[in-house]
């Protein structure tokens, strides 16, 4: 099981993973239940460069459409294709297997994004 309190968090309700410079980007599972069962995700290609805040990708569901977010400014060195083959992924683990892409990031600016309690508090306890 992924420490949660170890995590970085977006108002996106994004997740980050830091390891050395490459950040693994997932969905927080508050995400994927506000989302619904996923159905599709469209991810950006290895070896595209991303700016923080901007749109990356695209998560389907039942109930709706989610835009994915750049949460940092870096090249996506992976993409998890175990997702884009089962979208089911996201919504069954969110933390782990449903991961969505690795970036190659200056490690220095995960400091802007939000600690566990601050994302905790942003969803209202959830």
């Amino acid at each position: 099981m992924t420490d949660l309190a170890s995590l970085k968090y977006t108002a996106e309700h994004e997740w980050v993973a830091l390891d050395g410079d490459v950040a693994t980007v997932g969905i927080t599972d508050y995400a994927a239940e506000k989302l619904g069962d996923v159905v599709f995700v469209e991810l950006p290609s290895a070896g595209a460069e991303v700016t923080a805040a901007t749109v990356v990708g695209e998560i389907e569901s039942t109930k709706s459409v989610g835009e994915l977010y750049a949460p940092l400014t870096g090249e996506v060195v992976e993409v998890n294709d175990a997702v884009v083959d089962d979208p089911s992924l996201v919504n069954s683990d969110p933390f782990g297997d449903g991961w969505l892409v690795k970036l190659r990031v200056d490690a220095s600016a995960v400091a802007d994004l939000l600690d566990h309690d601050a994302y905790v508090a942003l969803t209202g306890g959830a």
